[in-house]
């Protein structure tokens, strides 16, 4: 059975690396690439597209525009990329945050029979994308950590929603490094991020364990809200 899928991306960041030696890429291009790989009975709904100014749309404005993608998906992936923040708008005024928080959030609304029906919280994961230099290190670096390797997550890259919802595993499993680091263990995150490179070999995979986790949402601490 195939699956819903929701991309919440920033349309427009030119700071990735290029698919093609002919032309300058942005996120668009990857969310395009990840269509084409798709399965037949897979379904995409796409987030941003034209870059709307948010600034005077109400709450309610806003979830109209995106309810009916959101609603019908059953996973929302969000493609984390070096210019996905505008450092000069709040994050209310972004449309990846919405996208995040109505697709965490459990909303009733009535089918075709008039009967209300509940969305579940979607099954979450974030694919980061190489940037201009075909480097990861901006959100994902490598280090030694207690004398082994070891990932560091710089999620203050990360709009405040998808931060919250890293490392929110509620009895993760932890060691504290002589150094004072923190190494975590297994799915600590419910929002998990795997490099794009590892995801678009095996991303049915990737999609299938953000199910597991959705199965087991009531084992994360999750936030919901935009900042």
């Amino acid at each position: 059975m195939g699956k819903k899928i929701f991309v919440s991306y920033k349309f427009a960041d030119n700071q990735v690396e290029n698919l093609s030696i002919y032309e300058n890429s942005t996120v668009r291009d990857y969310v395009t690439k990840f269509e084409e790989i798709l399965d037949p009975s897979d379904n995409i709904y796409k987030g941003e597209s034209d870059g709307e100014d948010l600034s005077n749309l109400s709450e309610a404005t806003i979830w109209e525009k995106l309810k009916d993608r959101i609603y019908d998906s059953s996973v929302t992936i969000v493609f984390i990329s070096p210019g996905m923040k505008e450092s000069w708008k709040t994050e209310r005024n972004q449309w990846i945050p919405w996208e995040i928080s109505y697709s965490l959030k459990e909303v009733s609304r009535k089918n075709k029979n008039g009967d209300a029906i509940t969305s579940r919280s979607n099954a979450m994961l974030a694919v980061v994308l190489p940037d201009e230099n075909g480097s990861y290190s901006y959100y994902l670096e490598s280090r030694n950590c207690c004398n082994s390797r070891c990932t560091t997550h710089h999620t203050d890259r990360l709009f405040s929603i998808i931060r919250k919802n890293k490392f929110n595993l509620k009895e993760a499993t932890k060691k504290v490094c002589d150094n004072g680091d923190t190494i975590w263990y297994g799915e600590f995150s419910y929002i998990k991020a795997v490099k794009w490179s590892n995801f678009i070999n095996d991303y049915s995979t990737y999609i299938e364990s953000a199910c597991i986790r959705q199965d087991n949402i009531d084992d994360y601490e999750i936030y919901k809200d935009v900042c």
